[in-house]
């Protein structure tokens, strides 16, 4: 028995998109269930796979959509190779051992399940009364939905993500008001954490429908990337922006293991990212690498020069494009966007 139970998300991942649409596995399985055949089939082998397997007959035929339709019909179950390029056997009788665990109830599943938990080797199954299929792995079940079913989540996951974004974009843009004038509070910079930190958790729920749509995710997949371009930098300002010098305190990693409700208490949130006293009125200093780098598209090593340059956010918001000019790796051309572009963001802001 395989002593690594419990959900592996790397492995589920994998075995996930393995069977999305548009697979050659999930294609024969569609094909299995519209004829209400039913199946099941092992996804490898190994020498416990061929200890508890008895009858049926060796194939090693190449692995097709249609080949694993048909073999379907026949009694008994089916091991392909563990890259599923071929078809080993078919007609299988498998015998795990009955003091494995397992709550299912159908003769099939029950199979498959004990099979699963006694060779470390993923299971699907195709219910030919239930019509539904599903993969065992590691003593666990996990349903495989149509398109349409997963769709209609995703739908909603999107609709939660636009609105977090339109929270998000707003949040920031007071903050760069805030930073401007050298306002900002814990408070204030919680409130713009926390739809970040929402936004990238809903980012990963939909990267997980992605995957399990396969080639009818597509679209779903344009949504988010429209919908998370420019996150990940967002969160390595911030941290640029707030980090103490002496110890690596500010952190937004953190949050992505923060129980929902917590992600919504503010106090909570400034104690996760390395705001101990929990006071959101203490005063804060940004850096301002920021909103530097955002006025010019420049990088974070061009904008820490300017800012080590002048001394503060403030003495380069106050900078004559000369003296920005007269910064290294800066020049004429650089200084007029940078100049510009400031003002566009306090224009923005006012």
């Amino acid at each position: 028995m395989s002593k690594d139970l419990g959900h592996d998300a790397e492995r589920y991942r994998k075995y996930r998109a393995l069977l999305a649409p548009g697979t050659l596995l999930r294609e024969g399985l569609e094909r299995i269930r519209a004829g209400h055949t039913g199946a099941l089939i092992v996804l490898g082998t190994n020498p416990v796979i061929e200890q508890i397997s008895t009858g049926g007959f060796i194939i090693n035929t190449d692995f097709t959509p249609t080949a694993l339709r048909e073999l379907a019909k026949m009694d008994g179950g089916i091991i392909v190779d563990n890259e599923l390029t071929t078809i080993i056997a078919a007609g299988v009788h498998f015998s795990p051992s009955s003091s494995l665990p397992t709550i299912e109830t159908g003769t099939r599943h029950r199979t498959a399940d004990r099979i699963a938990l006694q060779s470390n080797v993923p299971v699907v199954t195709v219910s030919a009364a239930m019509a539904t299929i599903a993969l065992f792995m590691s003593g666990l079940r996990y349903p495989i939905e149509s398109s349409d079913q997963i769709l209609v989540r995703a739908e909603q996951a999107v609709a939660t993500l636009s609105r977090y974004r339109e929270r998000l974009n707003a949040s920031t843009l007071t903050l760069s008001g805030l930073e401007m004038d050298g306002l900002v509070t814990v408070g204030d910079l919680v409130q713009a954490v926390q739809p970040l930190a929402m936004v990238r958790r809903l980012a990963e729920e939909l990267e997980g429908h992605v995957e399990a749509l396969g080639v009818d995710g597509r679209l779903l997949q344009l949504q988010l990337y429209e919908l998370t371009q420019g996150i990940d930098q967002l969160a390595t300002l911030l941290e640029l922006d707030y980090r103490n010098d002496d110890a690596e305190r500010f952190t937004l990693d953190v949050l992505r293991h923060l129980p929902t409700g917590d992600l919504l208490d503010p106090v909570t949130v400034a104690n996760a990212i390395g705001f101990a006293s929990g006071d959101l009125d203490e005063h804060l200093s940004t850096r301002g690498y920021r909103i530097v780098s955002q006025s010019a598209q420049m990088s974070t090593a061009t904008a820490g020069r300017l800012l080590d340059h002048f001394g503060s956010l403030q003495a380069v918001l106050a900078a004559s494009r000369s003296e920005l000019a007269d910064v290294s790796g800066v020049g004429p051309a650089r200084a007029r966007a940078i100049r510009d572009g400031l003002a566009r963001i306090s224009d923005s802001i006012r």
